[in-house]
């Protein structure tokens, strides 16, 4: 019926779904007559739907799915910011978030796998997942860098890698426990049953969970410390820090000369 050959999955236990390129009506009308011939239809006319999906349809779920994400994008710098009473923590979490869609909806089109509401639906999801994560370690380094808790020994930045370094382990392993019941749906929907609403979702969410767990250590606390470090609190507690380091060095080598000096003495 066309250049590419037609996608063919189940849904439900006695459905198909068949997909194939634009074709003329005399076209559709044959590939209608091969169902019923095929699968035996009882009442063609009832069994059998077309729909046609046009660009002005993949333009509307595109809209919807941008309105969605810019809808939970905003909503979660209002959580982020209430929870923590620090918007620089809500820029950091939205950047980490920001950057799970775009490499999910990149690698959906070097895969080439069809962007539908399922998928979108899934691509949500894994915000939700990201979030949770994010706010998990957030929690931390606020703990960490809290007034009380942010001491001479080490700079801000140290204190927000030692949070991050502090629940690494639960992030690794939320996100592989996580990854275990999602990689069965995706190879039961994908390869065992041949459900696209399976595949899209577990898809979505498999591909997220592992760019949530990545982007919650490598780019929303490090932007997070990016935006701080430039405050004068911040400024003046570093110097402080570093200068304590160059005393405690200055002190050691002192030692080690008195040392060498109070050896070199008693050889003579």
């Amino acid at each position: 019926a066309g250049a590419e050959s037609p996608v063919v999955t189940t849904s439900g236990d006695d459905n198909l779904i068949i997909q194939v390129e634009d074709i003329a009506a005399d076209e559709s009308d044959r590939v209608s007559a091969a169902i019923v011939d095929t699968v035996e239809v009882a009442d063609p006319e009832a069994d059998i739907s077309q729909d046609e999906i046009g660009a002005s349809w993949g333009r509307a779920v595109a809209e919807r799915a941008l309105t969605g994400v810019a809808v939970f994008l905003g909503l979660v710098m209002l959580f982020i910011w209430a929870y923590f009473r620090e918007w620089k923590m809500s820029i950091a979490a939205v950047a980490a978030l920001a950057h799970d869609v775009v490499v999910t909806a990149g690698i959906y089109a070097i895969s080439g796998f069809s962007v539908t509401p399922s998928a979108v639906t899934g691509m949500l999801a894994i915000l939700g997942f990201s979030l949770y994560d994010t706010v998990v370690v957030f929690d931390k380094i606020r703990e960490n860098t809290a007034p009380g808790e942010l001491t001479e020994r080490r700079t801000f930045a140290e204190a927000v890698n030692l949070a991050v370094n502090q629940t690494l382990v639960r992030s690794i392993n939320t996100s592989v426990v996580a990854l275990l019941p999602v990689g069965s749906i995706l190879f039961i929907g994908a390869f065992v049953l041949g459900a696209g609403t399976l595949r899209d979702i577990a898809l979505a969410l498999f591909i997220g969970i592992l760019v949530g767990a990545y982007s919650t250590i490598f780019i929303a606390a490090p932007v997070y410390v990016q935006l701080r470090q430039g405050e004068d609190g911040i400024k003046k507690h570093d110097a402080r820090v570093l200068r304590a380091r160059e005393r405690e060095a200055a002190e050691g080598d002192a030692e080690g000369e008195l040392v060498e000096g109070t050896a070199d003495e008693a050889v003579v």
